[in-house]
């Protein structure tokens, strides 16, 4: 791999912005600051004052592989990832089979090493009856823990409560949580199918999918972290009420942490009529007071991480009725560009936003020599313009699904660049020929 030496770069890292240069060498970072000494066989890269961050770690992905494939696989995912600066991802164990046994981790692990262009990691999936098999599971081959505590797409919900108990008293492993309470949907589903029939609206959504219903489970998860000093990650918070379940302060100092998607920063209630089921998410996108809930509490750092639950589905399976359209969106490339919109906005500064995607992902866990810029780490960067706009529509959709949420949009920023490794996998205008990605490591528990 050839050395380089980026110049004239606002580097954004651990709290603070600087302008300096950086210097590769090989697949790691050798030096950050000004005026040292650069190889005479390291080309330059001219900045010319655009930022310079860590890649983006995202800790919540769908990538449909094995099984869905028509949806999205590892190779087009982690694709669509790099263009939007994410450098390293955690993937969900909802595919066919399950992620539920160590057969099926090798398994995506060697798809991975032969497919992926960013850095990976996967979720051991539980379900009603693997108690076992999550206690025996290589900490050095997985992530965490996945409970779907509500049902969502895969059919892996774990509604047994002693189940639950065993897996939050049973596992060192951070548990991830998908909360929102099953019977309180059905009750609401079924109240709107006698109401409007087969022609519910998909702004009904939001209270199928209610906050009451996402409180109810939520609340439970976080009771049983602390009946069992378990480590819980709750995932994709949606709503204000739930946040008086979690701390505000640094997320090293904590137990319980929380993240939100930036979908749910993004787009609030309002957006059903222009989108439609191409919104349509679990849990809900839900009122305005909730969005503007989920932004206040990133800057007191309640909220501890920003993710993007991308869960491409094809066009065809967001079309129809909303009890036929499928939920989830492929958010990957552009969950960056909706965090710089409220760096843009004064809603949050540009420190923070680091902080949300790129340093706390590594912290929380574990993260092995990424997430940072710091000399010996792992060369993940990435090039963002706040001089350059990305207009959605024109800007290819490299997820397999071929559809965005975000069509007709433009984004005040663009990400120019991302390396993996050391090396070039996105310039701004296509992606690179071969894979880079390695799989992640974790500190030891």
């Amino acid at each position: 791999m050839p050395n380089f030496c980026i110049k004239n770069a606002r580097i954004v890292n651990e709290g603070q912005v600087t302008e300096g240069d950086l210097l590769v060498e090989g697949s790691r970072i050798a030096a950050i600051g000004s005026g040292f000494s650069v190889p005479g066989t390291a080309r330059e890269v001219d900045f010319a004052g655009d930022l310079l961050l860590p890649g983006v770690i995202d800790d919540q992905v769908h990538f449909r592989e094995p099984g869905l494939t028509h949806k999205g696989c590892i190779a087009t995912e982690s694709r669509a990832a790099v263009a939007g600066g994410i450098t390293s991802y955690m993937e969900m164990p909802n595919t066919r089979p399950q992620t539920i046994t160590s057969d099926a981790v090798e398994n995506k692990l060697a798809i991975a090493e032969r497919d992926s262009m960013a850095n990976y990691a996967f979720y051991f999936g539980a379900t009603n009856d693997n108690l076992e098999a999550i206690k025996r599971v290589d900490n050095t081959l997985v992530c965490g823990v996945k409970v779907f505590m509500g049902a969502s797409t895969g059919n892996m919900l774990v509604n047994d409560p002693v189940a639950l108990e065993g897996i939050f008293a049973g596992t060192p492993l951070i548990i991830t949580t998908h909360c929102e309470d099953t019977p309180m949907i059905q009750a609401a589903e079924a109240e709107a199918l006698a109401k409007f029939g087969e022609d519910i609206p998909v702004a009904e959504h939001a209270r199928i999918r209610s906050a009451e219903a996402c409180y109810a489970s939520s609340s439970l998860a976080v009771g049983l972290a602390k009946k069992h000093g378990s480590r819980l990650h709750v995932l994709h918070l949606t709503t204000e009420r739930e946040l008086e379940l979690f701390e505000p302060g640094p997320i090293e100092n904590k137990h319980i942490t929380v993240e939100v998607c930036g979908h749910h920063l993004f787009f609030n209630e309002s957006w059903y009529e222009s989108k439609g089921s191409l919104i349509k998410c679990n849990p809900s996108i839900k009122r305005v007071e909730d969005q503007e809930a989920l932004i206040n509490a990133l800057s007191e750092d309640r909220i501890d991480i920003i993710a993007t639950d991308h869960a491409p589905h094809t066009w065809e399976e967001k079309q129809g009725r909303y009890t036929e359209t499928l939920a989830g969106l492929p958010l990957a490339q552009h969950n960056l560009l909706i965090g710089m919109e409220l760096v843009s906005a004064g809603r949050i500064d540009l420190p923070k936003l680091v902080m949300k995607m790129c340093h706390a992902p590594a912290i929380r866990f574990g993260v092995r020599e990424r997430g940072f810029l710091r000399e010996g780490y792992f060369a993940d960067l990435v090039r963002v313009s706040t001089r350059i706009a990305t207009d959605v529509d024109e800007s290819p959709v490299y997820a397999r699904c071929g559809w965005t949420p975000f069509a007709g949009i433009s984004f005040r920023s663009s990400v120019q660049s991302t390396w993996v490794n050391g090396e070039v996998a996105y310039d701004g205008h296509g992606l690179a020929r071969r894979n880079l990605g390695a799989q992640l490591e974790f500190e030891p528990l």
